[in-house]
C-alpha cells in the first residue's frame, strides 16, 4: 500500500512552544520583565509538516510524543492543520518535547528546547511508515532528533526510490552515513558557516560561496541568508540560483525557516524545478516574517 502521490513525509521533532515577548533577551545573570506570552505547537518537524500540508500537498508526520497534555495538544494541532499523523507514536514514561522562545523588541529571538520524547524515534517508527514511501515521495529531516534515527528513515526512503531533504538545524556535525543519503541540504547562515567551514555568511554572495562548498558533498545545496535572500548550487549544473529576499516589514523571524522548508518540499514533490520551488518558498517565508506571531503556524 502506498500513500497518495506526491507526498511529503516529515520525520522529526514535535515541541510544545512557549513564546515570551520582552524588550530584550536577557544577558547572563539578568532578569528582564516580559510583556506577553502565549503557547504554540512547534518543533521544526511539526512546523514543516504544517507548512507543507497548507499548500495542499499530502503530508505525513512521523514523530513521537508522550502521554501528556503537551503530546495530546501537538497531535490535535497536526490533525486540525491537515497533517496525516497516524505515524506519531505516543510513548509512555516520557515527556513531550518543549521549548521556550524569548523575543526581543526587534522581533528576533533566542530559544531553548528540551527534546524529550523526540529522542525516542527509532526503527519502530520508520518500519511503521516505510510501506507508504514511494519514488515520488520526499522525506524531510532536521537535526532535532538523533542522527541514527535520521539514517534509518533516509535509508528507507532511498530504498523506496524517493528523495531526502535535510534541514541541518540546529547546527551539528552530520554522520558520514547520513551525508551519503542526502539529496538536498538546506542551511541558514550559521549552519553554513559550520558545515562549509566559511568564517562569515553575511551576504547573498557569501551564501552562494557556501553553497558551492556544500555542493561538493551534496547534490543540491541551499543556503538561506535571512534578510539577504537564498542561494543554491546544484552539482553538475553551471547555473547558480540567487534569489534576493523580499523587502517586508519585519514583525517576527520565528518559524520563517520552517515555513521555507515546508513550502520548498511541497513544491518539489509537485514537480516544480528547484528554482521555482525556491522562489515560492522565499515568498512564503517573507509573508510569514511580516505576519503577527499570533497568526504563525
Amino acid at each position: 500500500m502506498t500513500s497518495p502521490s506526491p507526498t511529503v513525509f516529515v520525520f522529526g521533532s514535535l515541541h510544545y512552544d512557549i513564546i515570551v515577548k520582552g524588550p530584550a533577551r536577557p544577558r547572563k545573570g539578568e532578569t528582564v520583565a516580559g510583556t506577553a506570552w502565549h503557547p504554540k505547537c512547534g518543533g521544526k518537524g511539526g512546523n514543516q509538516a504544517v507548512s507543507a500540508a497548507r499548500t495542499g500537498v499530502p503530508t505525513m508526520m512521523i514523530g513521537a510524543v508522550a502521554n501528556d497534555d503537551f503530546g495530546a495538544t501537538l497531535v490535535a494541532n497536526l490533525a486540525s492543520k491537515g497533517v496525516d499523523h497516524r505515524f506519531v507514536r505516543t510513548i509512555e514514561g516520557s515527556a513531550s518535547g518543549m521549548s521556550v522562545a524569548i523575543f526581543d523588541g526587534e522581533g528576533d529571538y533566542g530559544a531553548v528546547f528540551v527534546s524529550g520524547s523526540n529522542l525516542e524515534l527509532s526503527a519502530t517508527d520508520v518500519d511503521a511508515a516505510r510501506q507508504h514511501f514511494a519514488p515520488d515521495s520526499l522525506l524531510v529531516l532536521q537535526s532535532e532528533v538523533p542522527d541514527a534515527a535520521n539514517v534509518l528513515a533516509a535509508s528507507a526512503m532511498k530504498a523506496a526510490g524517493g528523495r531526502v531533504l535535510i534541514n541541518a538545524a540546529p547546527a551539528r556535525a552530520l554522520s558520514a552515513d547520513l551525508v551519503a543519503l542526502i539529496d538536498i541540504i538546506v542551511v541558514n547562515a550559521v549552519e553554513a558557516e559550520m558545515l562549509a567551514g566559511i568564517e562569515h555568511v553575511d551576504s547573498l554572495g557569501d551564501a552562494l560561496a557556501a553553497a558551492h562548498v556544500l555542493a561538493k558533498t551534496y547534490p543540491v545545496a541551499v543556503v538561506t541568508a535571512g534578510g539577504e535572500g537564498v542561494a543554491c548550487v546544484e552539482r553538475g549544473s553551471t547555473a547558480e540560483i540567487m534569489i534576493p529576499a523580499r523587502k517586508v516589514k519585519l514583525i517576527s523571524t520565528h518559524g520563517a525557516g520552517d515555513e521555507f522548508i515546508g513550502v520548498l518540499a511541497a513544491n518539489l514533490v509537485r514537480g516544480e524545478s528547484t528554482a521555482v520551488a525556491l522562489e515560492k518558498a522565499n515568498e512564503a517565508a517573507a509573508i510569514l516574517v511580516s505576519t503577527p506571531t499570533s497568526d504563525h503556524i
